[in-house]
């Protein structure tokens, strides 16, 4: 039988899917606040662009479907919140698994420099302001100068691959190598 371009399409399409789910990412939730409403997403696809610009620069990748990602565009602010190992309910509610109506419910959250919601203790967290976005497949690629940065005095990121948390060998328990 020979194969079709779409078969094969297809083909790469899972390929993909299961190779990334064997990469491991840090857990972040990116959160929003202002005109386009309070809102947040998990994501692990984050990353930083470069220590160079005029502000440090990130970006996330958002489902352009999400909510999250029509709040961030018409915000032009968010914070991406690296969560510590111990924080995986956090990443659930914010990823839709717990059926929480307010995902912001019960947390603390502090708002930062740009009005952006910061969540309670995360291990970090970038302040951003939204400074270009691009549709790229299903997704919004979100770039974003560096406004503000939280540390936390010790943890260990939460660790996502083979579709489960987990949490890196490489720290020790005070959080360093």
């Amino acid at each position: 039988m020979e194969m079709t371009k779409s078969m094969i399409s297809a083909n790469l399409r899972e390929s993909f899917l299961e190779a990334m789910s064997r990469t491991a990412t840090t857990v972040s939730v990116v959160t929003t606040d202002g005109p386009g409403r309070r809102v947040g997403t998990t994501v692990s696809a984050m990353s930083s662009v470069s220590a160079d610009t005029p502000s440090p620069s990130m970006l996330v990748c958002i489902h352009h479907k999400s909510p999250t990602a029509a709040a961030i565009l018409r915000n032009g602010v968010f914070c991406i919140n690296v969560l510590r190992e111990d924080q995986s309910a956090i990443s659930d509610a914010f990823a839709g698994r717990t059926g929480q109506a307010d995902k912001f419910s019960g947390l603390r959250c502090i708002a930062g420099s740009t009005g952006a919601p910061r969540l309670p203790d995360p291990l970090v967290a970038f302040d951003c302001r939204l400074t270009d976005a691009e549709r790229v497949g299903t997704h919004f690629v979100l770039f974003a100068g560096v406004e503000d940065i939280a540390i936390a005095d010790a943890g260990t990121p939460l660790i996502y691959a083979n579709r489960a948390y987990g949490r890196s060998s490489l720290f020790r328990d005070e959080g360093r190598l």
